[in-house]
């Protein structure tokens, strides 16, 4: 069976909350060691969970750039969290990427992470990042050329929707999107 095709920067080139469903289930591999993607949320630049929403600051420059880009940030200076830029260039919009089922490199995850149980490699924006190894340097790159490499989901999934979590703002958005039933995802979605 041929390998789903390639996303390219044109397809993250639309409303956050258009793109954001539509990468559930797509693959997202980072120099060869990644997954299938199980869980994201959509940030739009008008929601005050938004980073961009308070305009642009030295961290947040890269949700300005073009669509089609990575946004990648340290949560409460611990965690990098990694997202992916939407919407026409200065709009800062993105999508996190929440948790990923792991399918290639898990010997490079668990030994990244120190863990053998494979759910919990990725169920989580940090623990994702810290399994791929995505840190700042990665901030601004082209989600299109290596080291990251993403491909189309083959099907539509059956998709959970809920509210966000771990954030203050905004918290009644329906903006969180996972792949129903999966055992990869960071928290269950409620019913």
């Amino acid at each position: 069976m041929p390998l789903p095709r390639k996303l390219r920067r044109r397809f993250f080139d639309r409303p956050v909350l258009e793109v954001a469903p539509e990468l559930i289930d797509a693959t997202l591999l980072v120099n060869g060691v990644g997954g299938r993607i199980v869980e994201v949320e959509a940030y739009h630049h008008t929601d005050p969970a938004a980073h961009s929403f308070i305009g642009r600051t030295e961290r947040n420059a890269a949700m300005f750039g073009p669509p089609g880009c990575a946004y990648v940030y340290r949560s409460y200076g611990i965690h990098w969290c990694l997202n992916f830029v939407c919407e026409e260039e200065g709009s800062a919009s993105a999508v996190l990427i929440r948790a990923l089922e792991p399918l290639s490199g898990i010997a490079a995850m668990r030994r990244r992470r120190g863990l053998t149980d494979e759910r919990a490699l990725c169920s989580g924006p940090g623990k994702l990042c810290q399994a791929l190894a995505v840190t700042h340097r990665h901030n601004g790159l082209p989600l299109d050329e290596p080291p990251f490499e993403l491909r189309a989901r083959r099907d539509t999934p059956e998709i959970a929707v809920g509210v966000r979590i771990g954030i203050s703002k905004a918290v009644e958005h329906p903006w969180r999107f996972g792949l129903k039933g999966s055992k990869f995802l960071s928290r269950p979605f409620k019913p």
